[in-house]
């Protein structure tokens, strides 16, 4: 529909594979679920809940009459209370038993911790695919010299590849981060009004070993391997701000990536995919514009600003349960899952078809090396017999001079020329240009990227082996 709105996140960037954990079929069928698991645990725990009962919940799992919810909501105004009314017109026998003992937040906490949890997983599908990629990357290009800089300004060289490490290391310690948080997801279970299990208490005449076996049985059958031991009416609010902090971990690294690209595309170094129809500018049609970094840094600021949401929420909750958390939370976890999701895409499909011109690189390199060589040709006229304190005054007068030539005259470094043209070096110019060979330079550049690769990628590449050969798409 063209006349409401609709989040881009879920019309321009984000997977449908995304969207479909955060959609409304998914929460549904993970409340179903949920209260199958309850009354399967509460009948092996001793209540009166027949297998008859259970088989009938069972087969009306997935065909979820919403019409009758969507009506039945109107008349009570209780999200919950509606999908109970209308699972129990399709189940009149276990009508009774459907939702026995707990509150709304049994199946919407839950089912919360359900869809962060394989919104994470997914997250750590795309994340292996991408270091994948950008590991081959730098695996390929790791012995390239190209100028390195800080500051923006002129440095030491580097290489190609080993640049790239810098953007993979990033992405392990993303990784690192995600597989700890994975690792704490756990289910509220079920915890009654104010986190007491009363009501359950209840139910089982007061045995607080059936009551604690409950929670057990419930994380067992949704796939968890514990519960909160504590809570209140809600799971610990610090859950879903944990969670943001993860993905905006992702989100920092991205826009770095980002950053790094762009100036190297304006440097006429690499450049993100071009397709052959794709249009630059609408005014300027000679322009290769790098829409895809520059949509990465666009969501990843939104990331990174969505983190504040859960933190403030988890800060500010009273005691057992308030519902200001509610509509935040309808909003800040998917968009943060949605938007990071976009972003892994985006940074797939450039790693996938990043243009490296060797030639510019070389020239820029080139530009700039006779000024990191001046040592290395310092060293070389001292064993000549010169003197090196004298020849450190005169490169230093020299380079000056040909750092005026570059900058004022825009003419190429001549600093070579001078220094051979200058008697104190004792050096010709052949001899001068074979201390610049940029593979002397470049220190333990290729060495490093080995060794990452071999030491930190590739174990994680063989323990989720099975999640690789993902291909992603573009929408825009």
């Amino acid at each position: 529909m063209k006349d409401i709105y609709e989040s881009p996140l879920n019309s321009r960037y984000a997977s449908k594979e995304m969207k479909y954990i955060f959609s409304p079929d998914f929460k549904f069928r993970t409340w179903r679920k949920l209260w199958i698991a309850l009354a399967e645990s509460e009948k092996e725990l001793g209540l009166p809940i027949t297998d008859e009962q259970i088989a009938e919940l069972k087969a009306h799992a997935d065909d979820i009459n919403y019409e009758v919810a969507e009506a039945r909501e109107k008349e009570v105004r209780h999200d919950v209370m509606s999908h109970v009314y209308a699972y129990g017109v399709q189940c009149p026998k276990a009508k009774g038993i459907i939702h026995l003992g707990a509150t709304s937040c049994y199946v919407g906490d839950n089912t919360d911790v359900i869809i962060m949890t394989e919104g994470l997983k997914l997250v750590r599908k795309k994340l292996v695919n991408l270091i994948d990629k950008l590991a081959k990357f730098a695996d390929e290009y790791k012995a390239m010299p190209c100028l390195a800089f800080t500051h923006f300004q002129p440095a030491q060289p580097t290489t190609v590849g080993k640049r790239a490490s810098l953007w993979l290391m990033d992405l392990l310690m993303d990784m690192s981060t995600l597989e700890f948080q994975l690792s704490q997801m756990r289910l509220l279970g079920s915890k009654g009004t104010t986190g007491t299990q009363a009501s359950f208490m209840e139910l089982f005449e007061g045995d607080e070993e059936k009551v604690k076996a409950l929670d057990r049985k419930i994380a067992e059958k949704m796939g968890f391997d514990r519960c909160f031991p504590v809570s209140g009416q809600t799971y610990p609010r610090k859950l879903d701000s944990q969670v943001l902090y993860t993905l905006s971990g992702i989100a920092q690294s991205a826009h770095k990536f980002s950053n790094d690209l762009r100036l190297l595309q304006h440097l006429k170094e690499i450049e993100e995919p071009f397709e052959k129809n794709q249009i630059g500018s609408s005014a300027m049609a000679y322009k290769r514009n790098p829409m895809r970094s520059e949509r990465i840094a666009s969501l990843a600021r939104y990331v990174i600003a969505d983190t504040v949401n859960p933190a403030i929420t988890a800060s500010t909750q009273w005691f057992e349960r308030t519902l200001d958390d509610s509509a935040n939370k309808r909003i800040s976890i998917p968009e943060g899952f949605l938007a990071v999701d976009a972003i892994l895409e985006l940074y797939i499909n450039i790693v996938s078809g990043l243009v490296v011109y060797p030639k510019m690189i070389e020239k820029r390199l080139n530009e700039e090396l006779p000024f990191m060589a001046t040592e290395n040709i310092m060293m070389a006229a001292v064993k000549k017999g010169g003197d090196r304190q004298e020849l450190h005054e005169r490169i230093r007068q020299h380079s000056m001079a040909a750092g005026r030539v570059v900058k004022v005259e825009g003419k190429p470094n001549d600093l070579p020329e001078r220094i051979a043209a200058d008697e104190a070096f004792g050096l010709t110019l052949e001899e001068i240009r074979a201390e610049m060979v940029p593979s002397n330079f470049i220190g333990r550049a290729p060495s490093q990227v080995t060794e990452l690769l071999e030491n930190d990628v590739r174990p994680i590449l063989e323990k989720y082996k099975d999640l690789l050969g993902l291909e992603v798409e573009i929408k825009v």
